[in-house]
């Protein structure tokens, strides 16, 4: 799907946002559904750790927020959805650019609002991985969101 105009505006913004901004990784695509989000992050002098690859706080840092938001636009304000946990896998350093790819299907959307209609809340997990230039991962990323519908809005 092409990015609209009002898809690539958000995604100026949120790359000038100075928390996502510290991370060093900038968004490089947002669909104007909000379904999928492309990251890079490159090795640079922002993002190079001691020993001279990615910074693990950069490698986490470029992936955090997205799957919260993108549950956010997707669902939309009938909803709270809150990161509730996180776990980040190191398989091999970051010697160049790294990028990560989020999706979101309308059968995930689906099965949330139908498990939604029987709970109050549910735990979703989401992977994504960070990976060089040849498809090598170099980080895996667990992300543990919580989503509840807001009170007053039960089915």
């Amino acid at each position: 799907m092409a990015e609209s105009w009002k898809s690539k505006l958000l995604r100026w913004r949120f790359n000038l946002f100075p928390a996502y901004r510290g991370t060093g990784a900038r968004i490089t695509y947002i669909a104007e559904d909000w379904r999928e989000v492309r990251v890079k992050l490159p090795l640079n002098w922002r993002t190079r750790n001691y020993v001279g690859t990615i910074f693990g706080g950069s490698l986490y840092g470029a992936v955090d927020p997205m799957y919260m938001v993108m549950l956010i636009r997707n669902l939309g304000p009938d909803y709270v959805v809150w990161d509730k946990a996180a776990r980040i896998e190191f398989r091999k350093p970051g010697r160049g650019t790294l990028e990560a790819r989020f999706v979101l299907t309308e059968e995930e959307l689906g099965a949330i609002r139908a498990e939604l209609e029987q709970k109050r809340s549910v735990d979703r997990v989401y992977h994504v991985e960070l990976t060089d230039a040849g498809g090598v991962v170099c980080a895996a990323v667990e992300k543990t969101i919580y989503i509840a519908r807001k009170q007053g809005q039960e089915a």
